[in-house]
């Protein structure tokens, strides 16, 4: 377990978190934002704690004491005011996925019962479609973007401005409110890699506790700046990004889009960033790109030897050019909600870039575990944090079991399903679904998902996971599902294929191929040389090859069942 390496503010709840740090950071930066004429407009901590007081104000006058309201956006400080708004003494807040189809969303609005939405302008039309069929409970549009209430739905902006007005004409409802920290206040749909959403019930207690942990492990305080890019509903940006930015009296940027990341980095002199593992690939590609380009890559990057024995600090000015390229100021790195490739971890250590690896689920509020400057090892997931205690069951003869995570930062359970809360609690323990090794310094590897393993019929395990990382490190190679193909009339008689995800054009330029056929050749050679690196049992015995991407969730993960549904049915 991860011992608190510094004093760590003590809340009890969302609202106490922004009354505490409100009297430290009032006058500190909260929000750096860019408008549309390329200047920036900043909000204090000050500030935010003010609108969030007036919007809350003004949703309780609406009505809404008590009620689920939902917030559905793009990243951005008007979402983080509405959810702060609701949970912080409004109501229950209900974070929905903004990529999700229109039946998709009546369906979640139509399960979680919520009365009001709170949502991006864009966004405005396809709620009132769903409103106006009369779905579930909802009542009240809210938008993010218009100036004043227009035509039945209602300015965030406005409301603001109303909570002002009540809050001096005498209205304390919202801030006089008490907070049980204990009862549901957050409802989270499970991201359903291979089954139907769940909601994940989440208290104020739960996401603090969490909170409080990685703010006890991480080096991080209020002249921080943490750029925002990860889907704002998913708890790991939710939980690590905003709140952990207002918690630290931190300031939060918002990310302009995927292919600006590095840019962003550099413009806003940012410090700290939680992403998927599948960003920092991106990055070090253009890392990579650039040193070819100065004719620096091989002396750099192909002399590890050289440079293994440097501290990070040394291995920063070593590498200063490189450091400038993202910024300069990069602090911390930190990689969730996907495996990291630890061969992506080693580069980035050999620059000096502190990058570390953290895991969690959505049921856990999220970190379990998560690697620090001080405390890390290249492949794993870091140590527990300091409330969680972990053990593996049904271990087997190389010690990896099922991972089960017990603490105060575990769910109260999923919401009117006592069947599948069942399921995955034991005596207080959350079954995690996912395996690992713990070594005998107590660091957590993952090493797959326990529905995802491929049984051979000889009862060797292949975890797909870890041939995906060898197959996507192919030239040319965007992304890989590894899945088992039945070869005969016998069921449990599987041999390992890959679907590889190909960028063609870099295809044909690594390889100096052009027709299908050589494409093909040129890919079958890489998968080749992985085979023969590995044991004969793990060995790829079928290729096809796609530009077509794999089904993901909103946060990189493969839809495993869904890819294998897909590939069955075309083979069909």
């Amino acid at each position: 377990m991860n011992k608190r390496e510094s004093t760590t503010l003590e809340i009890t709840d969302l609202k106490d978190m922004l009354i505490k740090t409100n009297e430290i950071y009032t006058d500190k930066i909260a929000y750096k934002i860019k408008t549309e004429e390329g200047n920036y407009k900043t909000f204090t901590h000050g500030q935010v704690r003010n609108m969030v007081n007036a919007l809350g104000t003004a949703l309780i006058h609406l009505g809404l004491k008590g009620k689920r309201i939902a917030v559905i956006g793009e990243n951005r400080y008007e979402w983080e005011i509405a959810y702060l708004a609701i949970v912080c003494g409004t109501g229950i807040v209900v974070p929905l996925d903004k990529s999700l189809t229109e039946n998709e969303l009546k369906n979640l609005i139509k399960k979680s019962e919520v009365e009001a939405i709170i949502c991006s302008e864009k966004y405005v039309d396809t709620i009132e479609k769903i409103k106006n069929s009369g779905v579930g409970k909802l009542k009240h549009l809210i938008s993010m973007d218009l100036k004043q209430n227009k035509n039945g739905v209602f300015s965030e902006e406005e409301l603001i401005e109303t909570g002002k007005k009540l809050m001096e004409e005498g209205d304390k409802r919202f801030i006089e409110a008490k907070i049980n920290p204990e009862e549901m206040s957050i409802m989270l749909f499970t991201s359903g890699t291979t089954s139907q959403p769940k909601i994940v019930a989440l208290s104020h207690k739960n996401i603090c506790t969490n909170l409080m942990d990685i703010g006890g492990i991480l080096e991080v305080n209020s002249e921080d700046v943490f750029l925002s890019i990860l889907p704002i509903h998913h708890v790991f940006e939710c939980t690590v990004g905003f709140l952990f930015s207002l918690y630290k009296g931190a300031t939060t940027v918002f990310c302009d889009g995927i292919r600006h990341i590095v840019e962003n980095l550099k413009e806003y002199q940012v410090t700290i960033m939680a992403c998927v593992p599948a960003i920092y690939e991106g990055i070090f590609k253009i890392i990579r790109s650039n040193l070819q380009k100065q004719g620096k890559l091989e002396e750099i990057l192909g002399n590890e030897e050289k440079y293994k024995n440097a501290t990070m600090e040394e291995k920063k000015k070593i590498f200063q050019e490189i450091h400038e390229m993202i910024g300069g100021n990069i602090k911390l790195f930190i990689s969730g909600a996907a495996p990291l490739d630890s061969t992506i971890e080693k580069k980035y250590e050999l620059l000096g870039i502190p990058l570390v690896q953290g895991y969690g689920l959505t049921e856990t509020s999220p970190v379990v575990g998560v690697g620090t400057k001080k405390y890390r090892k290249i492949g794993s997931i870091g140590k527990p944090v300091p409330s969680v205690e972990v053990k593996l069951i049904d271990k087997d003869k190389e010690g990896m079991g099922e991972l089960l995570v017990k603490g105060p930062s575990v769910m109260l359970g999923y919401f009117e399903n006592e069947e599948a809360t069942k399921e995955v609690m034991q005596d207080g323990w959350f079954c995690t679904g996912d395996l690992a090794k713990i070594d005998e310094e107590g660091y957590i590897f993952i090493c797959g998902r326990k529905k995802s393993v491929i049984v051979l019929k000889n009862g060797k395990n292949i975890f797909p996971e870890e041939i995906e990382n060898l197959v996507n490190r192919i030239e040319g190679v965007n992304e890989s599902f590894i899945f088992g193909k039945q070869m005969s009339e016998d069921k449990n008689d599987l041999k390992i294929n890959v679907k590889v995800v190909i960028d063609k054009k870099r295809v044909k330029d690594a390889y100096k191929v052009e027709t299908e056929q050589e494409i093909f050749e040129a890919i079958a050679s890489k998968i080749k040389e992985i085979n023969r690196c590995m044991p004969k049992y793990k060995a790829i015995r079928g290729i096809s090859i796609t530009e077509k991407p794999l089904i993901k969730t909103t946060t990189n993960k493969i839809k495993r069942q869904e890819n294998l549904d897909a590939i069955r049915k075309f083979e069909h």
